[in-house]
């Protein structure tokens, strides 16, 4: 083994203390080629799987790294969880990638060939410095992490399902993380924010509660607007969180309560706003400042900060009855070079201030409701904030069915024991209903939220909601919690399974052959292949015996049965309708 680590022109190379020096790797490990800097351990935990740790040898917080290739051979694609990050391969001397508590995960997977795992990785640190990358000269991919003072990561070259390798990854993230999902994280949620952005009143919530309960819709998440009377958009009103737009707040949530609803409630948490009268005592904690936004990111390393937010945040649910939060902008804590902490901080890192911050928030509503909520959203994925909140949401992307079920693939693949919810579902009062239902079909294995005026809702797309998120509730626990097997990350997921208990899902988002036999499949009593394609011939494949077939449209009415080949039979389900098979 050679040292090869200058062959690499790396223009956004960043500084290291330590040269990366050549390593032993079993054989067991794979293909590997192994350096590292700093003091190295290897040990292989399956076949294809190594743990790799390096160390300052001085005991201290010098720079280590751990670098690898291998030949980058039949690769389909490169796979990360931030937005966007699917599909093609980088090259080595593209700029690292920063991971932090608020941004991002130390995760990614190159993907070969039947969604095998070429090569996945993930570190036990969040805050590294990573790359992955082809390199040019030699046809080989590359891939290295890099921290202070001692850095273990885990590589997998199994060539499992690439879903497999990802969720032993999560699992191992989560040993040291204990979490509690309320069911109610997983059920379908109603958002106001697309529907009503800030027009927020007692009345149009109640209204959207009442309507939603009535089609399957158990939550309702009240989003900006709430805290100001003033509907321009924008943020410098954030920071008092006084409930300007829904007075006699305790009441009102206590209304909606007797609907059957919850109740969560939207912080935009870093920023104090211009026009807030937080702005006197907290805009000099700045951490950054976003003119743009009307408002300040504020620095959580100081005390007075956290005690502010805490209090804000905890008392929607201490006082008002809220069942939880919807926490967003996390990210906007990411500073790369925050400033230097004044006299007053008690931390040192921003992340460190981040952490007491999230933790106090989650201790005083779990006091106050044991099955309180919280929800975060892509791209602050990363697992050390697991243990303060109870859902993940895919980051904006109105009306963009494919790329909302990419986001929530990507999310869910890594996103360990939390409910990982879809961005808000919007559509134009005109939309058919065929296309309401591939919205739905779309974020099938997410949990849908949905943003669109009820009120104005036709007999027929209310019917089509209903009959989804119905399916979505009653297969729950194999839509969320079985075996997830995404198809083609370099084709957007264009078929994806989920292999439950006795029963599996399919949704097919091409004109794609769906296979039904065990290796695929599992050990399947029901079948179900949701279709959102255009093409409605459904080609069943592999499987032994026959079905019995029912057919329904997107509105969930029967269209048709029948008797079918599970090798070789032909199915016609119309776009966004729900082919059932049962074994005979």
């Amino acid at each position: 083994m050679t040292d090869t680590t200058d062959e690499i022109w790396e223009p956004h190379a960043p500084a290291t203390t330590a040269r990366p020096r050549p390593v032993e790797v079993p054989a067991s490990a794979g293909r590997l080629e192994l350096l590292v800097a700093g003091t190295a351990s290897v040990d292989v935990l399956a076949e294809g799987v190594v743990e790799v740790t390096a160390q300052d040898p001085e005991g201290g917080t010098g720079d280590v790294r751990i670098e690898w290739r291998l030949p980058c051979v039949d690769v389909t694609s490169f796979w990360s969880p931030d937005p966007r990050g699917t599909g093609w391969l980088p090259t080595a001397w593209n700029a690292p990638r920063r991971t932090g508590l608020s941004r991002g995960a130390p995760v990614a997977a190159l993907v070969g060939t039947g969604d095998t795992t070429v090569c996945a990785f993930a570190s036990d640190r969040e805050e590294v410095l990573a790359s992955a990358g082809v390199v040019e000269e030699t046809g080989e991919f590359r891939f290295w992490v890099q921290a202070a003072g001692r850095l273990t990561v885990r590589i997998d070259t199994s060539g499992r399902h690439f879903g497999l390798s990802l969720a032993e990854l999560a699992d191992w993230w989560a040993g040291d993380r204990p979490v509690h999902v309320p069911d109610a994280a997983r059920l379908p949620a109603y958002s106001t924010w697309y529907a009503l952005h800030q027009d927020i009143t007692p009345g149009t919530v109640e209204q959207q509660a009442a309507l939603g309960k009535e089609l399957g819709l158990d939550t309702i998440i009240v989003d900006d607007g709430w805290m100001t009377t003033d509907r321009t958009r924008g943020y410098a009103h954030c920071g008092d969180w006084e409930p300007h737009s829904l007075p006699d707040t305790a009441a009102h949530v206590a209304r909606v309560h007797d609907l059957g609803v919850q109740y969560m409630l939207w912080y935009a948490l870093p920023f104090i706003g211009k026009d807030s009268a937080a702005w006197a005592e907290l805009s000099r904690f700045t951490l950054v400042d976003a003119p743009h936004m009307g408002a300040v990111v504020v620095d959580p390393r100081y005390p007075a900060v956290r005690a502010h937010l805490v209090d804000r945040l905890a008392r929607a649910v201490e006082e008002w009855g809220m069942d939880g939060l919807k926490v967003d902008f996390i990210d906007w804590f990411g500073v790369q070079d925050p400033p230097a902490p004044g006299p007053e901080a008690d931390c040192a890192t921003v992340d460190e201030g981040l952490h007491l911050l999230l933790a106090e928030i989650r201790r005083r509503t779990v006091a106050a409701a044991p099955e309180s909520m919280i929800e975060h959203r892509q791209p602050y994925v990363s697992p050390g904030l697991w243990p303060y909140a109870t859902m993940v949401r895919a980051v904006d992307c109105p009306l963009s069915s494919q790329e909302n079920r990419q986001r929530v693939v990507d999310t869910r693949l890594i996103a360990g024991p939390l409910a990982v919810h879809s961005d808000m579902l919007m559509w134009h009062p005109t939309e058919p209903v065929e296309q309401i239902a591939c919205h739905l079909i779309n974020v099938l294995f997410g949990v849908p939220q949905i943003s669109v005026d009820l009120a104005v809702q036709s007999p027929a797309q209310r019917e089509t909601l209903a009959f989804w998120l119905g399916v979505s509730r009653t297969h729950v626990d194999t839509l969320q919690l079985g075996g997830f097997r995404p198809a083609r990350p370099d084709l957007g997921y264009p078929m994806i399974t989920a292999v439950g208990d006795g029963t599996t899902v399919v949704a097919r988002y091409a004109p794609l052959p769906v296979a039904t036999g065990t290796e695929a499949a599992g050990e399947w009593r029901t079948l179900l292949v949701a279709n959102a394609d255009a093409d409605p011939g459904v080609r069943l494949t592999g499987g032994r015996g026959t079905a019995e077939a029912t057919v329904q449209d997107a509105r969930g009415r029967t269209v048709g049965t029948s008797t079918v080949h599970l090798d070789g039979g032909l199915v016609y389900v119309p776009r966004g309708g729900l082919l059932t098979l049962r074994r005979v």
